[in-house]
């Protein structure tokens, strides 16, 4: 009989770490499980507010209100992914016409000048407004006090 009992103690114990070890991985099987859903969670995140930025960068919108069609550039799509070649691209693209910029004999003359006149002739120019066309009544009438003020001093000296 004592034989017996030692032998269903073995099992007992050996029954409770089997037992624990089926809990233990259980729980790391949940965990997983659950970090998994957290990681796509977080990707799908990401990905939207990469599109996000990528809609606040398309400024395609605004070419409605652009004065003249000739000077409208096409604008790049949406579907432009910043990612690292692309944006090793680019890099490399815009420092070769800085190099370019720098090494031109205008820029180096007058830098200033040199950006001045590139702005003038890249940009397009506001329309020349008519003479008083977009001054208010209060702008109006307060030119015309002046004016009144002044003739009036005007009399008052000439007619001395």
């Amino acid at each position: 009989m004592g034989r017996s009992t030692h032998k269903d103690d073995l099992s007992k114990s050996s029954k409770r770490k089997i037992e624990k070890k089926l809990n233990f991985i259980t729980k790391i099987t949940e965990a997983v499980r659950s970090l998994g859903a957290k990681k796509a969670i977080s990707k799908k995140k990401r990905l939207r507010s990469r599109q996000k930025k990528l809609k606040a960068y398309d400024l395609s919108v605004l070419s409605d209100f652009l004065p003249n069609e000739s000077l409208q550039k096409p604008s790049r799509s949406t579907d432009f992914k910043v990612n690292c070649k692309n944006r090793q691209k680019l890099v490399q693209k815009e420092s070769e016409l800085l190099r370019f910029v720098h090494s031109h004999p205008a820029f180096q003359a007058d830098p200033i000048s040199a950006i001045q006149q590139h702005l003038e002739q890249t940009q397009p120019q506001p329309p020349v407004e008519t003479r008083g066309s977009n001054k208010s009544k209060k702008e109006k009438r307060k030119r015309s006090k002046k004016s009144a003020s002044v003739q009036n001093m005007e009399m008052m000296y000439s007619s001395s």
